[in-house]
């Protein structure tokens, strides 16, 4: 690739991170400590910037240097769809958000899609129409998102796992990643987001839990990527995924 090509990749992919973050090159400058002018002469494709120098760009703009640089044919590397099982409290959507906001991409929640398509709650629409009805939904809506060929984050519901169709599919178009947990990070998470629900008048829900989470397990184990969220923070979980991503998935 030519230099003025390259520098003009790098400056619009940097313009286009930023614009989506909603900043303004000042707050990139002050966050890189990367001066305006040089910032605005860098997004204009006149900049030539170093590779260390990117690299304070790129984690301002709270993205990876490897998504602000072409590839050899020119193009930059497009991210996959990127599928995060688990049961609920195991962090997918805090964690997925993250990754999202990381890579530049969109994050979905499949549970609100789900929703949005049955115009119903998911309390409404299990009460109504039972888990077959829902595991339908969910493996068309996957299959209408991924035939979009375009990346995102996406955080399914706890039992996508148990549906074969649903899984093979996932884990043969998407890089899957298990958000793992201990069964009282599960417990104490849900119960953190103001949800008493598994709780209520049951004395034996921890058991529960535990007992859908070993049935669960190995087929959560055959996600491509397992990131214990009990020993690792958000920002690290993140970073382990986004580097996965950016070796191919090796």
């Amino acid at each position: 690739m030519q230099r003025v090509s390259l520098l003009a990749e790098i400056g619009s992919r940097v313009r286009s991170r930023r614009n989506a973050m909603g900043w303004t090159l000042n707050e990139v400058a002050q966050r890189s400590g990367v001066s305006s002018r040089f910032l605005s002469d860098l997004e204009a494709g006149k900049g030539n910037i170093s590779v260390a120098r990117l690299a304070d760009v790129a984690k301002a703009l709270d993205a990876s240097l490897h998504s602000l640089l072409p590839s050899e044919n020119g193009n930059v590397r497009q991210h996959r769809v990127i599928t995060l099982v688990g049961l609920r409290g195991a962090g997918k959507s805090t964690i997925g958000k993250a990754l999202a906001r990381r890579l530049g991409i969109d994050f979905v929640e499949l549970d609100t899609l789900i929703e949005k398509e049955a115009n119903l709650s998911l309390g409404e629409l299990f009460s109504l129409h039972g888990e077959p009805y829902y595991k339908r939904l969910a493996n068309d809506l996957l299959l209408k998102l991924l035939s979009k060929d375009a990346p995102a984050v996406v955080a399914t519901g706890g039992s996508v796992v148990t549906d074969p169709e649903t899984w093979e599919l996932l884990k043969r178009r998407s890089h899957t990643v298990w958000l793992k947990a201990r069964p009282g990070d599960h417990w104490k998470r849900v119960l953190g987001q103001g949800d008493t629900r598994p709780m209520e008048n049951r004395s034996s829900a921890m058991a529960e839990l535990r007992s859908i989470l070993s049935i669960r397990a190995p087929l959560y184990a055959e996600a491509a990527q397992t990131i214990d969220t009990s020993t690792v923070r958000v920002r690290e979980a993140v970073r382990l995924i986004s580097a996965w991503e950016d070796r191919g998935g090796r």
